[in-house]
């Protein structure tokens, strides 16, 4: 069966998650048109996961699933996958999703990269989509170490996320590009102001900032592939 868990009481010194989460994943009418306006490519994820060796046997922890786009799509080809969320309209969703599905073998958690504390095995892999971001610097490197101790080596941490890798003297330009790309208003897709609150207010940072926290974690750097406009990135990391 499907369990859900939510975390002990934790410090007055760690960040709150809930608050760094963004407003877009609090907001149950957002949440609501979520895949609407959002498709993850999941399956193209799991094949790519199965070619850096998931397979039946594997546990996957994912941090950040949302509306479970992903989490659902590889839940048949693993033995066990754990979808970890701090935001509680995602993870209902989510779990009326695993409901509907029948699936058996989903944990959700109520958590964040500070808050989880895995049970079990070792995960074989971690997945991450547009998550990280909601944390400052200093706090995606203590996510990366955490991340780190519950992967068992050799496993794989697949990270996908809006991570810039131009020069701070190109700001202006690469910003106002992105933005540029939307319209102003949009109902059931992105809009213009949303990239800029996320530039505004959460936490992207520098692909020269962010990897080496990721080696300073103990993870080789696999693959990076950036996208053309400077904005995203995704990532193939592995506990060395």
């Amino acid at each position: 069966m499907a369990t859900a868990r939510d975390p002990a009481g934790v410090p007055g010194w760690l960040l709150d998650e809930i608050a760094t989460a963004g407003r877009e994943n609090l907001d149950a009418d957002h949440v609501a048109r979520y895949d609407l306006k959002e498709d993850s490519g999941a399956a193209e994820e799991v094949l790519l996961c199965r070619e850096l060796g998931l397979t039946r046997e594997s546990t996957i922890v994912e941090i950040g699933p949302g509306t479970g786009q992903f989490t659902l799509a590889v839940a048949p080809e693993c033995r066990r996958i754990v979808a970890v969320d701090v935001s509680p309209v995602m993870l209902r969703i989510l779990r009326a999703k695993i409901d509907e599905t029948g699936l058996d073998n989903i944990d959700s958690v109520r958590a964040g990269f500070l808050t989880y504390d895995h049970q079990g095995s070792p995960a074989d892999f971690v997945y991450s989509r547009y998550s990280l971001h909601h944390l400052p610097d200093f706090w995606k490197a203590v996510a990366l170490a955490r991340i780190h101790r519950f992967l068992r080596p050799g496993g794989v941490f697949r990270l996908w996320d809006i991570v810039y890798s131009f020069e701070p003297t190109e700001t202006e330009e690469r910003i106002e590009a992105w933005c540029s790309t939307l319209p102003e208003a949009v109902e059931d897709g992105w809009n213009r102001r949303d990239l800029e609150e996320h530039v505004r207010d959460e936490h992207s940072t520098f692909s020269w900032l962010l990897e080496p926290m990721m080696r300073r974690a103990g993870f080789a750097v696999e693959n990076a592939d950036y996208s053309d406009d400077g904005i995203f990135a995704k990532y193939v990391l592995r506990r060395t």
